[in-house]
């Protein structure tokens, strides 16, 4: 069949043309729309250093609930591992997801700088929690002062032992939290002369600890004082050590072994109930997860801070040119306050 060719027919072209035209447009115009609308709806990416803690269990079930409270879309978290490499991995897989700001827990100071430097490239803003990095550019630091945990440690110490070997547990020394508990407690124990300090390496992992400190009490039977960098990876495996070479005594029995350690967590306040250990110093994790995303979501809307005391009991110093950490409160728990309803250790379920 043939249509008639003439002046009505070109018209009626013409106007299909038209209507094509305004067509294509709308189409292109809704697919820039809808572009713009997914990449200003972009989540905000989490990255977990480890899960075999009971402290980053916590501070991972914290995160889903403040995120709610302040509005922010989040990705699922992802979990290093304890992997520096695979941590760099993790960012790189969060910036191409899409991730327009992102808080994590650095596992190595220095190591973590690569991806920063990445994120920055696309104008991703990061904060870190609990680590800071030795290089690369943050929004914020949030972390607690890591000297007073070894200086608070150290003292408890020296006013409960007054002579005799104390063992520091150590963390990574590739981190600088490992480096700073290191150095303080070490350096504090000075002033107690009659203290003697051995020392384990164990970069957070609970087997090392467990093994180093079996040889250790074997040559040295006699140790009086345990400080323990962290109770989420060294607290069961030293106190099951202590047990199997019949050294686990409570709190007031002459031959009770005193231990301070470092977290804050239920099974800890547990273990200072029953007299096993001495004292903690409670790290916030319930305010790591809340000022992790609080800062996020400050330099998502272009809020910068300064140094100084903030509304939240907390101090902001500058590391270094360009770095800033808002250091919160980490108090020490004995047994006089370990009931406390305000340490986040007794609000978990």
């Amino acid at each position: 069949m043939s249509f008639a060719k003439g002046p009505f027919a070109a018209r009626r072209g013409f106007r299909s043309s038209l209507f094509a035209a305004a067509a294509a447009a709308c189409v292109a115009g809704l697919a820039v729309s809808s572009a713009a609308q997914a990449a200003e709806a972009g989540k905000v990416g989490l990255g977990l250093p480890l899960l075999t803690s009971p402290f980053w269990q916590s501070y991972n079930n914290y995160l889903p609930k403040y995120a709610k409270d302040m509005g922010i879309d989040i990705l699922s978290p992802v979990n290093s591992n304890g992997d520096p490499a695979q941590q760099i991995t993790d960012m790189n897989n969060l910036l191409n997801l899409g991730a327009k700001g992102i808080v994590v827990g650095p596992l190595d100071s220095a190591a973590i700088s690569r991806a920063l430097d990445a994120a920055a490239a696309k104008n991703v803003p990061v904060v870190a929690v609990d680590v800071a990095p030795t290089q690369g550019k943050v929004a914020m630091v949030v972390r607690a002062d890591n000297h007073a945990y070894g200086e608070k440690a150290c003292k408890y110490i020296g006013e409960h032992v007054k002579s005799g070997k104390v063992v520091q547990i150590m963390g990574d020394l590739a981190s600088v939290n490992g480096r700073d508990r290191s150095e303080a407690f070490r350096s504090c124990l000075k002033g107690f002369p009659g203290l003697s300090l051995l020392e384990i390496p164990a970069a957070w992992k609970g087997d090392v600890a467990a093994t180093a400190l079996d040889s250790l009490l074997t040559a040295n039977p006699d140790v009086k004082a345990i400080y323990m960098q962290a109770g989420g990876v060294y607290l069961s495996p030293t106190l099951q050590t202590l047990r199997r070479k019949q050294m686990l005594f409570p709190v007031g029995n002459a031959k009770h072994v005193v231990i301070v350690s470092n977290d804050g967590i239920p099974q800890e306040f547990d273990a200072i109930r029953r007299g096993d250990i001495d004292a903690t110093i409670s790290q916030p994790a319930d305010s790591y997860a809340k000022y992790g995303l609080f800062y996020i979501k400050a330099a998502l809307a272009g809020q910068t801070f300064k140094p100084g005391p903030t509304d939240h009991g907390s101090n902001i110093i500058q590391l270094a040119p360009g770095i800033l950490e808002d250091q919160l409160p980490a108090p020490l728990v004995t047994k006089s306050n370990v009931d406390d309803k305000a340490l986040w250790g007794n609000t978990v379920k």
